[in-house]
């Protein structure tokens, strides 16, 4: 039979609405994402940028089209990079529970017509996969359990989904005990928005009528027919049973069946999971109806009565649903409701244990790099280098790293069932692992250890010990037979000698033992090498002839070749001697090409690939003293900076290889790697990774400063980043290294602007691990010179400081270091500006950012800025202790800017 439906619609938009002041709440957040202003909406809600609570991403606009209204939106979009993309959110005494709303606006803003797709986690859980090419702009609302000081919101890259793009990001306190009949019941667990509804109204509501900004749709778009006219009834609820508080106004509409028994909501659903649905019912009119409350056509409450004059709300969690239908079944008078929200419920991954992170911190420490690892090493998704079960942090791969030694750390990771420190510098013996029972793979090639230690025989679950490449010495202890999963043994390339233990003879294990003095299981044969150690030297036995007269011929026609020969040498030394003063440049080329093939850099590029990676040498975008670097593009589309140099003297030549030879041995993400070189016909280019932001002197002084002033925290980022590049020279590579030419210039930004340290043509390495310095001609950069390297001809790691210490002087006063500018005692950037910093007196901070910094931030920059350029080198401080003074000025800033609602 074809029913009829029939609605009545009241809309209770009465004088008693509650009165909210118009003003910022507190606890909200409102970030434009790629703005550069404040400014108060409609609703008088402020909005700052988001430059405070991010680092990463680039800025544009889009043209918003919105009704009938166009707008210029900004937007904040992130390129593909190695490092987090993610906003840090403060949510420490906000509330216990917060809605975080996104919004993701595309609008073709790059011209390229290809809408990104993406994911977005909420501190470790992954919340949505957004994808603007249907839905163009995709909000996102979840309500989320705080159990942290900071939120992070981070953005994921997918294959081929192009940049990650957000346009504003919010953050509202909800009321405490809110939405606990779905979090309450399920611990580790979020909620996220599917539908909320204003039923019987037909526009959303949200600020200032809901006084949480909740945005409540009407439902017009769910209800089978057209809305009734509208009631005005003056009501007041005790609106405190409903833990929720949803506005007064929403209570006082709904929507009623008039007629007919049932009155069913379809909601079409995503995708099959497990959802939270609450149920609004408020007793406006003068009868109170009972009815049944089915879902998918399961009666999930019976005989449910709205009492005149009363609030009331039902909460119900359906656990693997694929469709989701609501229906009010009619048992006396009939059915009506004025509310609902759906919600998905997702899964918060459980938290890896403080011990495991705790742990990893000090290890990242330990390497001197900066691994990008934050927030929890395996959710969303895990750290780079580590590898996860769940919550379990089991697979560990640190190699081509500066260790030295297994600290007493690595013994907290209980989890490890893989852990990996080839090529790490290890020296000693094997310790510190005694306590990972579950590990199954342990591999420590390439190292210097010399002993087993005592520790092995507790690994019981070791099925691999990978120890080739060592220096052990001595004999393989039984206890390493007594490990009865072991199925592979390595000690190849050591100074071992046997015999090996019996327990280790089964054929469930593999034994690989070449490479050391004697490693065999028959104690015969190591017994006869140690009495004829030169048993395995290869013998050649001559025979003397029994004439004596073809002897003495066979002596002359010998003394005569040996003659010839010997004259042939004379000649061809003299050849050779004079061709290398006339050809220098070929000589060294030919020499250096074959070691360069061997110094693992990226690639060996042709002249001809050259030329056509950089269009025949079409766009230059810079210049120096040593040539001119050129925009270049490799065959898979990736930009590199060009170097062609044109010194082609000795000194010249050795700088070039010098370059080549250090980035071919180090790698952090503070610096800037090499992706190639090219050595033929004389030619001395380098082809470096593109950072498209320019140096750090353009962007102070330069041409690039005129399009944008750095801000305070932003100076302290990139000093931040450089200052870390430098500790990984100074501390972290082996040999250790002074890099000899640190200065604003050679300091690089990419497009998020972090900061990379470049041009290493005058760097020295330390090759003796107790060096203290390294005597050599003097080379650097007027202005940046230490004044006792200059005088001593000893080049020390406090060089660098001292350079550094004048570049950081650049960041506070925005100045370059030598100026011929003003009064003469002003010519030199570090006589005036030091008196000044170390009084702590700021006027001569650069004027573009006078009134924007925290003075104890702009306080500690300046004191280490100032002890960094003491004339005297021991009254510096090392790079460690000015990176961490930087990082306290670069946390106190960042509180402040949140504090006071300011821009980066």
């Amino acid at each position: 039979m074809e029913l009829h439906w029939c609605y009545y619609s009241w809309f209770l938009l009465s004088s008693i609405f509650i009165t909210v002041a118009f003003c910022d709440p507190e606890g909200f957040l409102s970030l434009s994402c790629g703005g550069n202003t404040t400014y108060v909406d409609s609703s008088n809600i402020t909005w700052t940028p988001d430059g405070a609570y991010i680092s990463a991403g680039n800025m544009t606009t889009v043209d918003f089209l919105e009704g009938s209204s166009s707008s210029t939106l900004p937007v904040r979009f992130f390129p593909h990079s190695p490092l987090r993309k993610c906003y840090k959110i403060p949510v420490k005494n906000v509330s216990s529970l917060v809605l975080v709303r996104t919004q993701f606006v595309y609008k073709n803003y790059d011209g390229h017509n290809k809408p990104p797709a993406f994911s977005v986690s909420l501190g470790r859980a992954i919340t949505t996969t957004v994808n603007l090419t249907n839905t163009d702009p995709w909000i996102e609302e979840f309500i989320w359990p705080v159990d942290k000081d900071i939120l992070s919101l981070c953005f994921h890259s997918l294959q081929d989904g192009g940049f990650p793009v957000i346009s504003s990001l919010e953050l509202r306190p909800l009321p405490q005990q809110a939405y606990s009949n779905a979090l309450g019941d399920f611990p580790n667990k979020l909620l996220k928005k599917c539908y909320r509804i204003n039923c019987g109204y037909n526009w959303s509501l949200r600020y200032p009528i809901d006084q949480y900004d909740r945005i409540w749709d009407a439902d017009e778009d769910f209800s089978p027919f057209h809305v009734s006219s509208g009631f005005d009834i003056q009501v007041n609820f005790n609106m405190s049973v409903l833990k929720e508080s949803p506005p007064a106004a929403v209570l006082q509409t709904g929507r009623v069946l008039a007629r007919w028994n049932d009155m069913t909501y379809n909601f079409p659903i995503d995708h099959q999971g497990d959802y939270h649905i609450v149920l609004y019912f408020a007793g406006i009119l003068p009868v109170s109806p009972s009815f049944d409350v089915l879902i998918n056509g399961d009666i999930v409450q019976s005989n449910y009565t709205v009492n005149r004059w009363e609030v009331s709300s039902l909460f119900f969690t359906m656990e693997g649903i694929e469709s989701l239908n609501i229906t009010l079944k009619t048992v006396h008078y009939y059915p009506f409701i004025n509310a609902l929200e759906v919600y998905e419920i997702l899964d918060i991954p459980l938290e890896t244990s403080s011990t495991t992170v705790s742990a990893l911190q000090v290890i990242q420490q330990s390497t001197g790099l900066d691994l990008d690892w934050e927030d929890d090493p395996c959710s969303p998704k895990s750290w780079e280098h580590i590898e996860c079960e769940g919550n379990l942090v089991t697979s560990l791969e640190l190699f081509d790293v500066n260790l030295r030694s297994i600290n007493p750390t690595f013994g907290d990771l209980l989890d490890l069932k893989s852990l990996d420190l080839h090529n790490t510098s290890l020296a000693g013996e094997i310790q510190n692992i005694g306590s990972l029972q579950h590990l199954k793979k342990l591999n420590l090639s390439f190292n210097q250890l010399t002993a087993f230690g005592s520790e092995l025989e507790d690994l019981i679950n070791l099925q691999v010990l990978d120890l080739h490449n060592n220096s052990f010495q001595g004999t393989v202890p039984d206890s390493v037979g007594e490990l009865m999963d072991l199925h592979l043994l390595n000690l190849e390339n050591n100074k071992l000698q046997g015999p090996l233990p019996r327990s280790l003879n089964r054929r469930s294990l593999q034994v690989l033992s070449s490479g050391n003095l004697c490693l065999l299981f028959t104690m015969s044969l190591c017994n006869e090498f140690s009495r004829n150690p030169s048993i395995e030297t290869p013998q050649v036995t001559v025979f003397a002839p029994t004439k004596r007269k073809r002897h003495n011929r066979l002596a002359v026609v010998l003394g005569a070749v040996g003659g010839a020969v010997f004259a042939l040498f004379v000649v061809f030394i003299s050849v050779f001697l004079y061709m290398r003063r006339r050809k220098t440049g070929d000589t060294y080329a030919s020499r250096t090409a074959a070691e360069m093939k061997n110094w693992n850099a990226a690639k060996v590029f042709s002249y001809k690939e050259i030329k056509a990676a950089t269009n025949n040498f079409k766009e230059v975008i810079g210049r120096g003293s040593f040539g001119s670097v050129y925009l270049g593009k490799l065959p898979d589309g990736k930009q590199v900076a060009v170097k062609v140099r044109f010194d082609k003297t000795q000194l010249g030549a050795d700088s070039f290889i010098n370059e080549v030879s250090l980035l071919s041995q180090i790698s952090h993400p503070s610096l800037v790697s090499l992706e190639g070189f090219c050595h033929e016909s004389k030619q001395q280019i380098l082809v470096y990774e593109y950072l498209p932001g320019g140096s750090l002197a353009d962007n102070l002084y330069g041409a690039m400063s005129k399009k944008l002033t750095l801000s305070w925290v932003r100076r302290l980022k990139i000093a931040v980043d450089a200052a870390k590049g430098l500790d990984y020279l100074h501390n972290g590579s082996e040999p250790r290294i002074i890099h000899r030419d640190v200065k604003s210039s050679n300091i690089l930004l990419d497009a998020d602007m972090n900061a990379k340290v470049s041009d290493f043509g005058l760097s020295k390495q330390l090759t003796q691990s107790d060096a203290t310095h390294v005597s050599t001609v003097v080379k650097g950069t007027a202005g940046y010179l230490d004044p006792e390297y200059y005088s001593t001809r000893q080049l020390t790691e406090k060089s660098d400081i001292y350079s550094f210490g004048v570049v950081l002087l650049e960041l506070i006063c925005g100045r370059e270091p030598i100026s011929h500018s003003g009064s003469p005692d002003s010519f030199n950037l570090v006589l005036w500006a030091k008196p000044y910093l170390q009084a702590g007196a700021f006027e001569i901070v650069d004027e573009s950012i006078k009134g924007t910094f925290d003075s104890e931030s702009m306080r500690r920059a300046a004191l280490i800025a100032a002890r960094s350029v003491e004339r005297d080198a021991l009254r510096r401080p090392s790079i460690a202790e000015v990176l961490a003074e930087l990082k306290d000025a670069y946390s106190i800033q960042l509180s402040y800017l949140a504090s006071e609602g300011l821009a980066n």
